[in-house]
C-alpha cells in the first residue's frame, strides 16, 4: 500500500508544495484528459466542501450509497485506478486558471495544517458523515497525490 503525506504537519504540506509546485501552465497528463488548471480545480472541490457552502449534502439514500460503498475506496489506502469515475460535483467543465486554481489550492492546504488534527476529528464529511482525522488526512492526501501523479509529479 503507498503512503501518503501528513497534510496536518508542516513537512507533509512542504512536501506536497513542492510538487505543486513543479506544475506548469503547459503540463499534460500522463493519462486522462484533464488540463492541469482543471485538475487543480478538481482537487479544490474537496476542500469546497469542507469550507464553503457551494456544493449541497447528497440526499439521505444517496449518502447510504456513499457511506456503505464509496467511503472505503475514498478514505482507505488502496490507491487510485487510473481513469477512475469522478462524482459530478468534481467534473470541471469550464476554463480555470492555473494561476488562481494552484494558489487556492495551497491556501487550502495551509489552512488544513493551520486548523490541525483536532479540528478534523469527528468533522463531518457531505458524502460520508463524521469522518476520523487520519480519513481525512488521506481523503485530502490520496486524492491530491492521484491527480500530482498524473500530472508527473
Amino acid at each position: 500500500m503507498p503512503t501518503y503525506p501528513d497534510l496536518f504537519h508542516p513537512d507533509g504540506v512542504a512536501a506536497m508544495r513542492r510538487r505543486i509546485d513543479a506544475l506548469t501552465p503547459t503540463s499534460r497528463p500522463q493519462w486522462g484528459t484533464m488540463s492541469v488548471s482543471a485538475m487543480l480545480a478538481h482537487v479544490n472541490v474537496a476542500y469546497e466542501m469542507v469550507y464553503t457552502t457551494k456544493h449541497p449534502r447528497p440526499n439521505p439514500l444517496m449518502r447510504w450509497v456513499l457511506k456503505t460503498i464509496v467511503k472505503q475506496g475514498v478514505v482507505g489506502p488502496a490507491a487510485y485506478p487510473h481513469n477512475t469515475p469522478t462524482a459530478p460535483a468534481f467534473r470541471i467543465t469550464d476554463a480555470r486558471d492555473f494561476t488562481v486554481e494552484r494558489d487556492r489550492l495551497l491556501r487550502y492546504l495551509e489552512q488544513v495544517a493551520g486548523e490541525g488534527r483536532p479540528r478534523f476529528e469527528g468533522r463531518e464529511s457531505l458524502s460520508f458523515g463524521p469522518l476520523t482525522a487520519d480519513e481525512w488526512n488521506m481523503l485530502f492526501a490520496k486524492h491530491l497525490d492521484h491527480h500530482l501523479q498524473q500530472f508527473g509529479v
